[in-house]
């Protein structure tokens, strides 16, 4: 009896194997009924079947890299550039994917690297080699994205990006276009020398101009402020005289004095009784400076 239900317990546990089945949410699910779809996209979690009837295909639900080996392609120049470029994709309808590609991975990959080389050739042609290689790369990969998106829908996959990894020319054609590229640099950078030597030359003109208005408005200023002075020394110089000219004289004498020997080893030749020595014989000055002997 042991062994019978022992026997029981093994064929129990065999049978449940193969009558269920475990959906995992990053797999996509068909059910098959004795060779045809019965059922597609099954929730996450446990589920049963009948064995023998049923069978079940899984297949992987994240996103995939399609690397797409790097191929030549035509500008609109006719200038071979060489793209290496990837796209990432995912099954959308996995019900259309297994009529679309019987289920294969391989072959849904290789008919998006027709798809995605069909539709770089149709964008590279619409720009020149220049667009290309500076500026142009996020357009052209939009646009053979959107171009191929109906396509891929038809496969039952969505194709989430495309994106190129580097643009290489040929040597025939690197060495041309990295000339045009330098011409067109020098030629920007002599622009901008020229157009930053034109605004000097207007800075410097403006600076001079400026510079001459206020020196000359400076000394016009100082010679305002002189011919003042002056005439207020003339007056005060005038007003001291008036009052004492006795005085005026003698001071103007110490100032004769001052201005005259100041520095060193200055020499005089004078008459002694020149009116020049007046104060130095008579502090009074009322006598002539020597009398004579």
């Amino acid at each position: 009896m042991l062994r019978i239900a022992g026997i029981g317990a093994i064929v129990a546990v065999i049978v449940i194997a193969l009558s269920t089945y475990t959906v995992d949410e990053r797999e996509r699910v068909i059910l098959f009924s004795l060779g045809e779809v019965r059922k597609v996209d099954l929730d996450p979690g446990l589920h049963l079947k009948f064995p023998l009837i049923n069978n079940v295909r899984f297949y992987d639900a994240r996103v995939m890299t399609l690397n797409v080996p790097p191929d030549r392609f035509l500008t609109a120049e006719a200038k071979n550039v060489i793209v290496d470029f990837y796209a990432k994709w995912r099954i959308d309808d996995v019900g259309q994917f297994f009529r679309s590609t019987r289920g294969d991975e391989q072959i849904a990959e290789q008919r998006l690297s027709q798809i995605l080389r069909d539709g770089m050739r149709n964008e590279f042609a619409r720009y020149e080699l220049v667009e290309v290689v500076s500026g142009e790369r996020t357009t052209i990969m939009g646009a053979v994205r959107e171009e191929a998106l109906e396509t891929a829908r038809d496969l039952g996959v969505d194709l989430v990006d495309v994106r190129v990894r580097r643009i290489d020319l040929p040597d025939e054609v690197s060495e041309s276009v990295f000339d045009r590229m330098r011409a067109e640099r020098q030629r920007i950078a002599q622009d901008f020398r020229a157009r930053g030597q034109e605004a000097g030359e207007r800075i410097r003109s403006r600076a001079d101009r400026d510079r001459t208005v206020i020196l000359a408005n400076a000394y016009r200023d100082s010679e305002e402020i002189r011919g003042a002075g002056d005439a207020r020394a003339t007056e005060v110089l005038g007003a001291a005289f008036g009052e004492d000219k006795e005085f005026f004289t003698f001071y103007r004498s110490l100032l004769a004095y001052r201005h005259s020997i100041a520095g060193e080893g200055s020499t005089f030749v004078l008459d002694p009784s020149s009116e020049f020595f007046r104060y130095f014989k008579d502090p009074t000055g009322m006598r002539n400076a020597i009398d004579s002997p």
